[in-house]
């Protein structure tokens, strides 16, 4: 519709700018692209300077993906009309998306030749330091582009120019980063520094970090001793109390004999100083009326972690730790935040005071009559809040792991009644609210976990799964729940109820490099295509709605002062842009294609060229790789575990990223073979078109404990066979390359020991894939003595084997063009045994589907379950079973199209 009006405006208007570019922004949203970009090149030529010619054509661009072309149009538009404060800042702005830094400091400064306003001649300052950020030379940075910047602010300070706080703040980067502290520091106490308000107590904190620094340790104590007197509460100044007392007492200072102490006021240097200085801020909140703060407290447990680390006899000043806690619980035992709290000082603890300490915090947290269940429960929410945080430091004391079974199993009961007795106090909550008693079902479904991971007793799975689900149902919005759900239903191998777990995060932004791995790891191992697709679609999107969004994300930053974000936002660009998970779903996504698509609905050449992809260039950072992750998520891990996770997870990802190349390397090799009667090639094939040594460590395979990072594919590719079925399959089409391409005179004497060893390849294949075929067989689901068991590595093996299988037809597929007569018979019988291959495999599926569909799980009896966790339970197992059908029709579907490929390969 719109393209008919531009249409018909252009009829009565054949030069109207604007409309042709309205035409083209139509035929660029209607997939038309070459025909918007040649409109509105048509247009740019012509040099337009009415904006809404210039504003139209940016929309276009950004678009395109083509911010570049927005700074030429500025460009000349700037040059028509040179006075003009509009079209400068645009042109700025357009070099602020491409990161132009040298251009915009440039730009800048003439605009505020033209307007002489602060904020213009600050955004050139600003863009002196970028080009100091981004310089690859430290020392260019440190001696050019950082002095030229501070001498620019040093002249607006000399004429008193400065108005606002941003110039402030970006003076103050300046002089940081050019370590000049002191100089900094001046600015800040100076009148220059009376100017930062926008944030609470911006000067004192970056006077500390500049006394840090400078290792001002005096004065850093001093100024925190001032900030707690007037905030005792404020957590972050009680570090750097703790931190500069250890600081002098190491350098044995001692104070003037007269005067202050230092700048700052009275220092305390001692041990005994900091402690008595502590017990006042406790007296204080201990004798206050209303309630108390947990800062004073919690800094009398830090001080006395700290003086035990340094072998402090003074630890025993402050009291025992065991008494401290109890305490801190009698106080703050019916805040949520008390669990965290003390969670970190719990070390402080000897082993044989763990149990005495729980026992005295139950004294503390009393609970109501026993009922008829033997339990206790407590009559109003601040006393469970107390009772939950109890449990919950018995966990982190480790008092549930040392549990026999059967205490764990009565332990599960207790935690299950409390849940249950807790939801009570929730009848009244918004759906989007938590239950109170939530933590207890979370906390009986971890001791289910620990049992199943103790016992190995898959039933403590379902148990788990059930009560999980009974949680959720009661809050919807609970994030711990799901992930945890959607952890164990991909253990189990099944990904359909997992979509909508994860869709039910609604995470935002970030979190979609940080968390999204849990969606994108397991939808194509376990067979939903589909479902992989969309993940790996929606997972991209945001890397590269990234580029974008940052760039406006600077803009604004220019436009409202707020400089010291601009490094920030490019940090945060190369971190996106360098992320493991970026690299991994972008070449997930491309062999997904392949597998799919490659010599079914395009040919391998088409789908190559397609996406873009070259054999030659691996465009994946490895030397910036970063791990974004959040692996807390779940459980603390260690750095050791992290580090194993990374390393195993960048030996995967080479794996799969050579094996694309390499795909792509054959759609080349097509193309070769295709004008061998032109022009004879003297490439050797795969090899040389990557030209890479790749030597890949594969004994990096690890098992973490569960909940944690999620394993790679890696171990069961190589137990399975399919990493060395797929390079023999690979290899093929590059001797059969040779082969086609040798001299004459060399072929007579080599081509009989060639077309040997491409026969004796394909026997050798065909007899690898039957190896990984026997490996799918099994049942994935198995009903023994009332007793439901799975195997999902069964279908695992079976997507290996499709990959593998899309390999080969895809081989087959190149060799069709390259083979010499002589080993037609050899090809025959390779494309006769791959049919056969296929066929068994369809049987195989279509086994699995009829016996999972009689399994009779609705009369499954479920020990130890109430009627209601037993229905949650089954509902568990009807989402397990109907995810394991979906994913064998799925595999069965595409098995299906390979077979009527490989029946279209004919000599």
């Amino acid at each position: 519709m719109a393209i008919q009006q531009a249409d018909k405006l252009l009829k009565k208007h054949k030069d109207l700018h604007c409309a042709k570019v309205l035409k083209a922004i139509g035929l660029q949203r209607t997939g038309k692209q070459d025909e918007a970009f040649s409109l509105a090149q048509e247009v740019a030529t012509l040099e337009p300077t009415d904006d809404n010619s210039l504003q139209a054509l940016t929309i276009l661009y950004r678009e395109m993906h083509r911010p570049e072309l927005v700074t030429k149009l500025y460009e000349a538009a700037v040059k028509k009309v040179p006075l003009s404060e509009e079209y400068h800042s645009h042109l700025f702005m357009a070099y602020a998306r491409v990161g132009e830094y040298k251009k915009m400091q440039q730009a800048g400064m003439a605009l505020y030749k033209i307007v002489p306003k602060n904020p213009y001649y600050f955004w050139s300052v600003m863009s002196l330091v970028m080009q100091a950020i981004s310089a690859q030379d430290e020392k260019l940075a440190q001696t050019m582009f950082l002095p030229l910047a501070e001498r620019m602010v040093e002249k607006m300070v000399k004429e008193d120019k400065i108005e606002a706080e941003a110039e402030v703040q970006l003076y103050f980067m300046i002089l940081e980063r050019l370590g000049k502290c002191v100089e900094a520091l001046e600015v800040i106490r100076g009148p220059l520094g009376e100017k930062l308000t926008s944030e609470l107590q911006s000067r004192e904190n970056k006077c500390m970090m500049l006394y840090q620094r400078l290792q001002r340790w005096p004065e850093c104590n001093a100024l925190a001793h001032k900030l707690l007197l007037k905030n005792p509460d404020d957590w972050q100044f009680y570090p750097s109390y703790f931190d500069s007392l250890f600081h002098l007492m190491d350098q044995s200072w001692s104070p003037p004999e007269e005067g202050e102490h230092c700048s700052e006021g009275s220092v305390h240097h001692t041990v005994a100083e900091v402690v008595r200085f502590v017990e006042e801020r406790i007296k204080g909140e201990d004798g206050k009326e209303s309630r108390s703060l947990r800062g004073p407290y919690l800094a009398r447990l830090e001080l006395i972690h700290r003086l035990r680390a340094r072998g402090c006899p003074e630890e025993s000043l402050l009291g025992e730790p065991l008494e401290l806690m109890v305490q801190f619980f009698a106080k703050f035992g019916d805040k949520p935040c008390c669990i965290t709290d003390l969670k970190i000082y719990l070390h402080l603890l000897s082993p044989e005071q763990r149990v005495q300490f729980i026992n005295r915090l139950s004294e503390a947290a009393p609970l109501g009559e026993r009922g008829e269940e033997g339990f206790a429960f407590p009559e109003d929410t601040k006393a469970l809040q107390r009772h939950l945080c109890m449990c919950q430091l018995s966990r982190a004391l480790g008092l549930h792991h040392s549990l026999d079974v059967d205490g764990k199993l009565l332990l599960i009961t207790e935690l299950k009644a409390h849940y249950h007795h807790g939801l009570k106090f929730g009848k009244s909550a918004l759906k989007t609210e938590l239950q109170f008693s939530d933590m207890y079902c979370l906390m009986a479904a971890h001791v289910y976990i620990d049992l199943w991971t103790e016992t190995g007793d898959e039933n403590m799975i379902w148990q788990c799964l059930g009560l999980l689900e009974e949680g959720l149902s009661h809050s919807l919005s609970n994030a711990q729940f799901k992930l945890l759900l959607l952890l164990l239903y991909c253990h189990l191998g099944a990904f359909e109820p997992v979509v909508d777990l994860y869709s039910s995060l609604d995470a935002k932004h970030v979190q979609h490099d940080t968390i999204g791995f849990l969606l994108t790891r397991y939808a194509e191992p376990l067979g939903q295509f589909a479902a992989a697709s969309q993940s790996c679609n929606f997972s991209l999107r945001f890397f590269h709605s990234n580029q974008k969004d940052t760039s406006e994300y600077i803009i604004q930053a220019y436009k409202y002062g707020a400089f010291e974000k601009i490094p920030e936002f490019i940090a945060l660009r190369n971190r996106l842009n360098q992320s493991l998970h970026f690299a991994q779903v972008r070449t997930e996504r491309m062999l997904l294609d392949l597998f799919l698509e490659a010599d079914i609905v395009l040919s391998l050449e088409e789908s190559v060229k397609a996406m873009s992809l070259s054999a030659e260039e691996d465009d994946i950072p490895w030397d910036n790789m970063r791990d974004n992750r959040d692996l807390t998520v779940f459980t603390k891990l260690t750095d050791e575990h992290r580090h194993q996770s990374l390393e195993e997870e960048s030996v995967w990802l080479r794996i799969r990223s050579l094996t694309l190349r390499l795909l792509a390397s054959l759609a080349a090799m097509g193309h070769t073979a295709s004008q061998q009667n032109s022009e004879k090639t003297h490439e050797n094939g795969v090899g040389d078109k990557i030209g890479v040594n790749c030597r890949i460590d594969v004994d990096v395979a690890r098992q973490y404990p569960f909940p944690g990072p999620p394993c790679t594919r890696l171990a069961q590719a190589l137990s399975s066979g399919s990493c060395q079925c797929q390079a023999a399959a690979l290899q093929l089409p590059d001797v059969s390359c040779y082969l086609l391409l040798t001299p004459l005179c060399i072929f007579l004497d080599e081509s009989s020991e060639l077309q040997t060893q491409i026969c004796n390849g394909f026997k050798s294949i065909v007899v690898q894939l039957q190896e990984i075929l026997h490996k799918c067989k099994g049942d994935l689901l198995e009903l023994k003595e009332t007793k439901l068991k799975t195997q999902p590595s069964f279908l695992e093996n079976l997507i290996f084997f499709v990959e593998v299988r899309s390999v080969c037809n895809i081989s087959a597929a190149l060799m069709l063009c390259l083979l010499q007569p002589v080993v037609v018979s050899g090809f025959q019988e390779l494309t006769g045994s791959l049919q056969d291959l296929l066929m068994q495999a369809l049987e195989h599926i279509k086994g699995q589907e009829t016996g999972m569909t009689a399994l009779k799980l609705a009369s499954l009896t479920i020990e130890g379950n109430t009627q209601d966790e037993a229905s949650f339970t089954k509902a568990a197992m009807d989402k397990v079973q109907s995810s394991y059908l979906r994913s064998l029709q799925e595999v069965g579907d595409l098995l299906k199209k390979r077979a009527e490929t490989l029946k279209n390969l004919k000599i």
